[in-house]
C-alpha cells in the first residue's frame, strides 16, 4: 500500500469517521490477517445477516487493492461472530459432503453470499473424494453444488 498505510489504521479510520467506539487487534487465521473489532456495538458493526460487516471487509479490500493490486485478503471480524459463523458453515456443509458421500448424488447448499462460498470451497479445496462447484455468473447471491471427484 502506497504511503505504508496498514490495513489496521485504514480500518480504523473508517470505523472513526463512522463514530465508533472500539479497539482492533490483528489476529491470524487460516493463513489470513484477521482485523478483529472490539466494541460495545457489535449489533451495529454487524448489521442484519452481516451486511456492515461484510460491507466494511469488502470496502477495506477495495482499497488495499486499489494501492496494491497484489495485496493479500484481509478479513474483518467483530468480537469472533465470522469465526464462530464460518465454523457453524463449515459444520453445516461437512453434513452435506456426508449425504453426498452416501449417496454418490451432488448436492447444493443453501444460496451463499461471495465469503461463505469462499469458505465452503476451502473446506473441500484438499478433498479427494469430493469437489465443489459454483457457477460462474454475476449473481451475488449463488448456490455451491457439493459432488464426487471424478476418479
Amino acid at each position: 500500500m502506497s504511503n505504508n498505510v496498514t490495513p489496521r489504521e485504514i480500518l480504523d479510520a473508517m470505523l472513526g469517521y463512522l463514530g465508533f467506539v472500539f479497539e482492533i487487534e490483528e489476529q491470524e487465521r487460516d493463513g489470513h490477517q484477521v482485523l478483529q473489532i472490539f466494541t460495545h456495538e457489535v449489533e451495529a458493526l454487524i448489521g442484519r445477516r452481516d451486511q456492515t460487516l461484510d460491507d466494511l471487509q469488502f470496502l477495506l479490500n477495495r482499497i488495499l487493492q486499489a494501492g496494491d493490486p497484489t495485496a493479500p485478503r484481509v478479513v474483518v471480524d467483530v468480537d469472533h461472530h465470522r469465526a464462530m459463523r464460518d465454523d457453524a458453515l463449515a459444520a453445516k456443509v461437512r453434513q452435506l459432503a456426508e449425504a453426498v458421500k452416501s449417496t454418490g448424488r451432488p448436492l447444493q447448499t443453501e444460496p451463499l453470499n461471495s465469503y461463505d462460498r469462499y469458505v465452503v470451497h476451502n473446506v473441500f479445496k484438499d478433498d479427494p473424494d469430493l469437489m465443489t462447484w459454483s457457477p460462474s455468473d454475476d449473481a451475488k447471491v449463488k448456490r455451491i453444488t457439493i459432488k464426487l471427484r471424478s476418479r
